[in-house]
């Protein structure tokens, strides 16, 4: 059955274009892709993202619990703050990648992506017997808000007069209540999925139509604009950040996936071993590339070496709005970056590895 988020009404209000994603009903674009990725980079969008789920870790073995099923060292988490984190299974693979805030000494709250909340409710439910710890899933009862954009920090300093919302740095968040038009805690935090300046705002489901109004409402002083999931998709594939299920599975190790910097070695965790062979052993690595040769890759090219012999393919790929140039993740085999190609309609192209963000 496809769920909906606590403002699909409002979307359909707004005309957006409403597609399944990950369980459910979605915009995915408003006024068009192009004309909200641009505005994202140069004003602010707002964007749903209430189909995240968000489980609590509660006990006093929460750190050690987390730090033993997570990628990156917990015991770095200080209460305020939050950290990029990977759940790796036995075999090394990617179960997900989320982000951990340390809420309370005692407390973390866990954001995960919406195709795995199961997934990943039921691994934590797996491994949590022995630790004095428990989780509690919250996902039906908080929403998302994103606001990205270089007028993020203008706009909300606007809605929360009594939040410095200028003194949160990145991947720090803050906690507050008993504003007059909020009936419960809202929890604003400084992450991002876009690589332009922004914020996430969890709020219940009881205010967010409240909030994400009011923030519309702005338009004319900040040009806000209610974003879809397409602008979220070329958003980040402008910074190279990976999408689960396209770019990163249970079958991909965080050293394939240049994900090293969010995993510490120097701690026991699930599936440290095969991870260990993996660095020692695999040859399969992530590629961030443009297009020299005009095309735009998708999902599931093709990519060769310079001999035309296949090496590898791509796991996402679009139009880069900013750069106004293909652009596309993959994996390849091998250590050879040198003209390579990519078969798109039965065409060789040329491509070129790139550093990112691409956007300037």
């Amino acid at each position: 059955m496809i769920k909906t988020t606590p403002l699909f009404n409002t979307h359909v209000k707004l005309g957006a274009k409403m597609v399944d994603f990950a369980g459910f009903k979605m915009p995915i674009q408003y006024a068009g892709i192009t004309t909200e990725h641009l505005n994202v980079r140069n004003n602010v969008g707002i964007f749903d993202v209430s189909h995240m789920g968000e489980f609590l870790i509660s006990g006093p073995e929460s750190t050690s619990f987390l730090n033993y099923i997570c990628s990156n060292n917990i015991k770095n988490i200080k209460i305020g703050r939050a950290q990029y984190n990977l759940l790796i299974n036995q075999n090394g693979g990617i179960i997900d990648d989320l982000i951990v805030y340390k809420t309370s000494k005692y407390e973390y709250m866990l954001v995960v992506n919406a195709a795995n909340i199961k997934k990943d409710y039921d691994w934590i439910k797996k491994n949590i017997n022995g630790f004095k710890c428990k989780i509690n899933d919250k996902s039906d009862d908080l929403g998302l808000i994103s606001v990205q954009g270089p007028n993020s920090t203008k706009l909300l300093n606007d809605v929360f007069k009594d939040v410095n919302i200028r003194e949160l740095s990145r991947f720090y968040f803050k906690k507050f209540e008993n504003r007059l038009k909020y009936k419960n805690e809202i929890i604003i935090s400084k992450t991002g999925y876009t690589g332009s300046e922004g914020y996430e705002i969890y709020i219940s489901n009881e205010d967010i139509t409240v909030l994400w109004n009011e923030l519309l409402n702005l338009n004319d002083k900040y040009k806000v604009m209610a974003t879809g999931l397409g602008a979220r998709d070329t958003l980040r594939l402008e910074m190279g950040y990976c999408l689960y299920g396209n770019d990163i599975d249970d079958h991909t190790t965080p050293y394939e996936a240049n994900l090293m910097w969010a995993t510490n070695l120097n701690k026991d965790f699930i599936g440290k071993q095969k991870l260990l062979n993996s660095i020692k052993n695999s040859k399969k690595r992530m590629i961030n590339f443009k297009m020299v040769d005009r095309g735009i890759p998708r999902k599931g090219n093709e990519l060769f070496n310079s001999n035309k012999i296949k090496i590898g393919n791509v796991t996402s790929g679009t139009f880069s709005p900013s750069a106004k140039v293909g652009i596309g993740i993959g994996y390849i085999n091998g250590n050879n970056h040198d003209n390579l190609l990519i078969k798109i309609r039965d065409k060789f192209l040329s491509i070129d590895i790139i550093k990112l963000p691409i956007h300037g």
